[in-house]
């Protein structure tokens, strides 16, 4: 499979998502689960239909895009089609000495958004759960980890690697609107309903005083580039106790909701959200 990535990796991104596109509708058309958990989702934020049905399409040009951006040269910047704004926030977030979380969600391409935020303020460390094919395994760890960029699988070791880094004054990337194992969570409303949340940036947070950034990289249509964004810091968190988790872990949720709003046609609506999470060994 690797020479396939290879032999895509080198069109032009615009064809990409157009292949892209028609891979997310076909899709759609294919999977009557995928539809359901679509529509339901959008239902659950309030949102009308319409504004979220080109997130269809998008889903495909995630995946359509991936060649490109994981086998991009060594050599070669990420940025020079990117555009950025907010970068103040984590110029006063940096300044503070405590480290800072990068944290976002499954929105836009966010593949792309911890190689630009490497570029422009690495070292980063994100952690990732491997993907369950051994071939595509390999690939992800090869492709992810660059320069001033660390990936490292959900566990001891890759807290610890965080907590390190921290401590360092440097930043950890995360995504927080997946549904994490059992155990390493807590039921938190996510527009309106309560869904299984990661608590791990939250407890960084407490633990290490470090800030935690909203982030978005958002497609820009006709294979143009991106948009990179780097939201307000999560105001409020220091003053919560330490032991008062679901209030924090509902202002990750709100800051997720409102990036979402502001581009619901690039949202992940697909996923199960609101599922029960996994047993699985904390």
């Amino acid at each position: 499979m690797l020479w396939l990535f290879r032999f895509f990796s080198l069109w032009p991104l615009a064809v990409l998502h157009g292949m892209g596109g028609a891979l997310g509708w076909l899709t759609w058309a294919l999977s009557p689960s995928y539809r359901a958990h679509f529509r339901a989702n959008v239902a659950q934020a309030g949102l009308p239909f319409a504004v979220a049905r080109p997130a269809i399409a998008e889903a495909g040009r995630f995946v359509a895009e991936l060649p490109k951006l994981w086998l991009r040269p060594r050599t070669q910047s990420c940025l020079g089609n990117v555009r950025i704004e907010g970068q103040a926030h984590a110029e006063q977030a940096f300044a503070q000495g405590r480290g800072v979380i990068f944290f976002g969600p499954h929105c836009g391409s966010f593949e792309l958004g911890p190689q630009a935020l490497a570029e422009l303020y690495g070292p980063i460390t994100a952690i990732y759960r491997p993907a369950r094919k051994a071939w595509l395994a390999r690939l992800e760890s090869f492709a992810r980890n660059r320069q001033n960029l660390t990936v490292v699988p959900g566990g001891l070791s890759g807290i610890r690697q965080m907590h390190k880094s921290l401590k360092a004054n440097q930043a950890v990337a995360l995504l927080t609107d997946q549904v994490p194992p059992e155990g390493l969570g807590l039921w938190a409303p996510f527009f309106g309903k309560p869904a299984y949340t990661i608590t791990l940036p939250v407890r960084l947070a407490l633990q290490s005083g470090a800030v935690l950034l909203p982030v978005s990289c958002e497609r820009l249509p006709w294979g143009r580039g991106y948009f990179l964004k780097i939201w307000p810091a999560v105001a409020g968190l220091e003053t919560r106790e330490k032991s008062d988790l679901l209030q924090a872990v509902t202002l990750i949720n709100q800051a997720i909701e409102a990036i979402v709003r502001s581009q619901p046609g690039q949202y992940l609506w697909g996923y199960a959200r609101y599922k029960t999470p996994r047993k699985e060994a904390a």
